[in-house]
């Protein structure tokens, strides 16, 4: 081995001072990026948010992957994109971009030479160009209506070449972008709702009404009930709560296990009404699965009633829901 050169295979110091230097690099590049935002980032939401037509994004190899990345995730925060390779598109894809679409080019040289057919397809159009690259002069840019100009930075790699630095900040910059033309338009979590059912996102934007248990399943007495009838449905349902309703089916308050070791020397001669833990805590059934999963940990409680109000204001019973559901459906 050479004088000087570390052994990264023998020296987990060296292995983890390599790894946070890079995330160092990347941050102070990111740092400088939040930094160069100016008018001109403006002017790229307003175009895209003026758009009749689609987001039409492009790029070469990493920054291609970054322009992938990017056309999904304006897709799912509204605003419809899909990526075009500029490869693909010099072969008979130029017809995917149309009169009213945006074209979003990322380029870290900016002088990509596959470019070449897409921003002249874009200039006959009359497409609006943004352009996102390093370098101000560069063809993407000499080109673009709209210029977001990336900070002069280092890549990671030692000798400066392997994409790093550079496409994480392509990829906040997309984001950036994305994010706030979703704030602009006013896109809400119903809106994400409705393009992520299904995965991950779809099970945290579920409504808790799609999820509880109904009808026979609510362990419910009423406030007169004995204690050994109480103790018996909260066994018979397992959900270890049992709601207390009036003669009109209102929800005055709930009996857990620990109100039941609290009472434990009077559970034979006492009712319902005298046990209770009055004005529990309840969910709305439109809330989300994960704003409820959050309710029942910051509450320290395993499971709660899902009520609606009737006329009178009074809290009725639609369900419950226990903190195993959540696990039950992938959310935890």
């Amino acid at each position: 081995m050479q004088a000087g050169i570390i052994n990264f295979q023998d020296n987990d110091n060296a292995i983890l001072g390599r790894g946070t230097e890079a995330i160092r690099i990347e941050i102070e590049a990111l740092q400088k990026l939040e930094q160069s935002l100016d008018s001109n980032f403006v002017e790229a939401c307003r175009t895209i948010m003026a758009a009749e037509g689609r987001v039409i994004v492009t790029g070469m190899g990493k920054s291609g992957q970054i322009g992938r990345k990017a056309a999904a995730t304006f897709s799912a925060t509204g605003t419809p994109s899909f990526y075009v390779h500029p490869g693909e598109a010099a072969h008979g894809d130029l017809g995917m971009l149309v009169a009213g679409d945006v074209l979003l080019v990322i380029s870290n040289s900016g002088s990509t030479a596959e470019l070449h057919s897409v921003l002249r397809h874009a200039r006959a159009l009359e497409v609006p160009v943004i352009g996102i690259a390093s370098r101000p002069e560069s063809l993407v840019m000499r080109h673009a209506d709209v210029q977001l100009c990336l900070p002069a930075a280092r890549e990671v790699c030692h000798a400066n070449i392997a994409p790093t630095t550079s496409t994480t900040m392509q990829l906040a910059l997309c984001d950036a972008l994305a994010m706030a033309v979703m704030d602009m338009r006013g896109f809400s979590r119903d809106g994400m709702k409705l393009l992520h059912p299904g995965g991950a996102i779809g099970l945290r934007l579920l409504p808790v009404k799609d999820i509880m248990h109904t009808a026979k399943s609510m362990p419910l007495v009423t406030v007169d009930a004995r204690m050994p009838d109480v103790i018996s449905v909260m066994t018979s349902r397992g959900f270890g709560i049992a709601g207390i309703v009036d003669a009109q089916g209102a929800l005055l308050g709930v009996i857990t296990d620990g109100d039941l070791r609290r009472h434990f020397d009077v559970l034979a001669d006492v009712t319902a009404r005298e046990v209770m833990t009055a004005a529990p805590k309840c969910l709305d059934g439109n809330m989300s699965a994960e704003a409820a999963l959050e309710l029942l940990n910051d509450l320290k409680i395993s499971a709660a009633f899902v009520v609606e109000a009737d006329q009178e204001g009074q809290p009725l019973p639609l369900g419950i829901i226990h903190i195993h559901d959540f696990v039950r459906i992938g959310l935890n």
